[in-house]
């Protein structure tokens, strides 16, 4: 074990900057972090709509109606999860519409960007559900390199901690905890998001394979396994935020939300075993497609 741990790094790192200048104009990492993510999700979701049938670019086309739901959406949801910062005491609301600076929540960005995909699925006559199941592994990758955002920002850690890989924060950041050390390290959150996201999408893709989900049951599943590792990820946390029964308000949205997705996939699976027979909502012919392959 000794041997293991002088192989370690005594700390990670985090990077000294996360804006650069080409002349006036400000490239942010968070920005950079969520347009990647955007692109790689984009991505993966035509490969998997088109292996469904469909065709590649009509995932272009619901993602101009998804993507913008869900940014407003996250906004939201972060200025009422964490209303202090802009509305408290020392609060400043003008600082709600400056998305550049961090804090998007997910279930907002989740709720909102699943309201404009579905507006986005019927002006295209497509199906939503199968929409859902094709982008659900593209989301937690998407999530995954978002949270790189969150390491630039030096925000969002956890608690302190002595493991070999605790991450170092600036000691003149202003997240930086009142009261400790300046070489405390904490518990890299952002990286055990990461990887529980990259797990999971590989989970979702083994196991839409194996079952043949459809009906949205990646989609709920993608949900499950999220959740499940947002509650102890999430309790990690230090960062202010509301609470609840002293629990972290996204510690019980993780819960309920959870729950409920896992009754979801649970009941849809017994009402559609099968899995749609095509992306389209009506049949050449103009008739309603047939729902299920039951075979």
């Amino acid at each position: 074990m000794t041997g293991l741990a002088a192989m370690l790094p005594a700390a990670i790192p985090s990077p000294p900057q996360s804006v650069w200048y080409l002349g006036p104009v400000p490239l942010r990492a968070y920005a950079l972090a969520i347009l990647v993510g955007i692109v790689a999700a984009v991505w993966i979701t035509q490969r998997r709509w088109a292996a469904r049938g469909g065709d590649p670019e009509t995932v272009l086309e619901i993602t101009y109606w998804a993507v913008p739901f869900g940014i407003v959406g996250g906004r939201i949801y972060h200025v009422f999860s964490s209303p202090d910062a802009y509305f408290g005491a020392d609060g400043n609301p003008a600082k709600a519409f400056r998305i550049w600076e961090g804090g998007l929540g997910i279930w907002g960005a989740i709720a909102f960007g699943a309201l404009g995909a579905y507006i986005g699925c019927r002006r295209q006559g497509v199906r939503f559900s199968v929409f859902a199941d094709s982008v659900a592994p593209g989301l937690l990758v998407a999530q995954a390199i978002g949270r790189l955002g969150n390491w630039f920002n030096q925000e969002l850690f956890g608690a302190p901690t002595d493991l070999p890989w605790g991450l170092r924060i600036d000691p003149a950041s202003p997240t930086f905890p009142d009261g400790l050390p300046p070489d405390t390290l904490f518990h890299p959150t952002f990286l055990y998001e990461m990887l529980w996201n990259l797990a999971a999408a590989a989970v979702l893709v083994w196991a839409d394979r194996r079952f043949r989900l459809g009906h949205g049951r990646v989609f709920w599943l993608y949900v499950v396994l999220y959740t499940a590792g947002r509650v102890w990820i999430e309790a990690l946390r230090i960062d202010p935020a509301e609470t609840v029964l002293g629990l972290r308000l996204n510690v019980w949205t993780s819960i309920v939300v959870g729950v409920g997705a896992l009754v979801a996939f649970v009941v849809v699976g017994r009402r559609h075993p099968g899995r749609e027979t095509t992306v389209q909502l009506q049949s050449a012919d103009g008739q309603d497609a047939p729902a299920d392959d039951r075979s």
